[in-house]
C-alpha cells in the first residue's frame, strides 16, 4: 500500500493558494494523467471524466476503461490508476468532503456514487451524455478563472449536477421510498463497516470484527441487528462482515507486499493459520494464491 496521497501536497507542488482554490479545484487531465498512480488512498475526493483507454484497480476489482466514463474517487478506498493509451484527455475536480456542506445529508446525496462505499465507481457514457459531462467541466474551468463573488456556491452546482448525471446513469441505485427501522439499521451497519477500512498500514487493526462489536458501536442489541441485517439482505451479518474482510484480504494480498502473518494480524485474527483457514475455506485456496508475483 502505498503512502496516502494529500491533497495539499497536490497544490503544495504546482504552487497553487488561496483557501477557495484549495478547498475545490478542476483541471483538464493533459499532464497530470500520463503516469501510473500507485495502489493507495487519498484524503480527498475525485470526479474524473476519462477519455483515454486506462486500467483502474479498486479492492479486489479491477477494469478496462476502454470508452469515455465518469469515474469517482472517494477517501475511503484505495484506487490504484495506470494509463493505457498516450493521449489522456479529459478532466478532474477534487475538493474536501466540506465543499459540499449539508449538500450530502440530501436523499440524492446519500445515494450518491461519492459516499456509498462498496458501489461502482465507473459510469461509462454514451456521446451525449459525454457532451454534456464534457460542457460541465469546461463551466467549471471557465468560473474557476473568473472573478465572480460567489464562483464557489456555483461550483458546488456544478459538481452536484455531475452527481447526477451519475444517477441518471444508474437509477435503479436510488431508493425514493422511506426506510424503515430494519433498513436505517442495516444501513448504519454497512457504513460502520466502510470506515474500518482500508487497512491502510501493517501496524493498523480492524477494532471491530464480530457481530457484537458493530451492535455495541451501533448501541443495538446483537439479536436485532442479527435479525434486521438478515431481514434487509438475506444474510447474517456475521456472513457481511467475513465477506468484507476477505474483500480486504485479497486486496492487501494483490496490491501489497506485506508478509501473509501482518495482514492477518491486521484483520484481526489471533495467528496466520487462523486466516489460513478463513481464506481457505472461503476461495478453495490458500492465500499465496493470488498474490501478485514481484516483477
Amino acid at each position: 500500500m502505498g503512502k496516502q496521497e494529500t491533497i495539499a501536497a497536490f497544490y503544495d507542488s504546482r504552487g497553487i493558494i488561496g483557501e477557495g482554490a484549495r478547498l475545490f479545484n478542476v483541471f483538464e487531465n493533459g499532464d497530470h494523467c500520463t503516469v501510473p498512480h500507485i495502489y493507495n488512498r487519498r484524503d480527498y475526493y475525485k470526479v474524473s471524466l476519462l477519455q483515454g483507454q486506462s486500467r483502474l484497480s479498486w479492492h479486489d476489482q479491477e477494469i478496462i476503461i476502454d470508452r469515455p466514463a465518469l469515474v469517482f474517487f472517494n477517501p475511503h478506498t484505495p484506487f490504484g490508476w495506470e494509463p493505457l493509451s498516450a493521449a489522456q484527455p479529459g478532466y478532474f475536480c477534487m475538493f474536501r468532503k466540506s465543499f459540499l456542506q449539508n449538500a450530502e445529508r440530501s436523499e440524492s446525496m446519500q445515494q450518491a456514487p461519492l459516499f456509498r462505499a462498496g458501489t461502482s465507481p465507473v459510469f461509462f457514457l454514451n456521446p451525449v451524455q459525454e457532451q454534456r459531462i464534457s460542457n460541465i467541466f469546461q463551466q467549471m474551468l471557465e468560473e474557476m478563472r473568473s472573478d465572480y463573488l460567489y464562483k464557489y456556491e456555483l461550483l458546488q452546482n456544478y459538481l452536484q449536477l455531475l452527481i447526477h448525471e451519475a444517477l441518471k446513469i444508474a437509477p435503479h441505485t436510488i431508493s425514493i421510498r422511506q426506510r424503515n427501522a430494519a433498513e436505517r439499521i442495516t444501513a448504519g451497519f454497512f457504513e460502520r463497516m466502510e470506515r474500518e477500512f482500508p487497512i491502510d498500514a501493517p501496524g493498523r487493526q480492524l477494532t471491530l470484527r464480530s457481530a457484537g462489536d458493530y451492535a455495541k458501536a451501533l448501541a443495538v442489541h446483537v439479536n436485532h441487528l442479527n435479525h434486521a441485517v438478515r431481514e434487509v439482505t438475506g444474510k447474517s451479518t456475521s456472513i457481511h462482515i467475513a465477506e468484507r474482510v476477505l474483500t480486504e484480504a485479497k486486496a492487501l494480498l494483490r496490491h501489497t507486499d506485506w508478509p501473509v502473518a501482518a495482514i492477518a494480524h491486521s484483520l484481526g485474527f489471533e495467528s496466520p493459520n487462523y486466516f489460513y483457514n478463513f481464506f481457505k475455506k472461503q476461495t478453495g485456496h490458500a492465500p499465496g494464491h493470488i498474490r501478485v508475483p514481484a516483477l
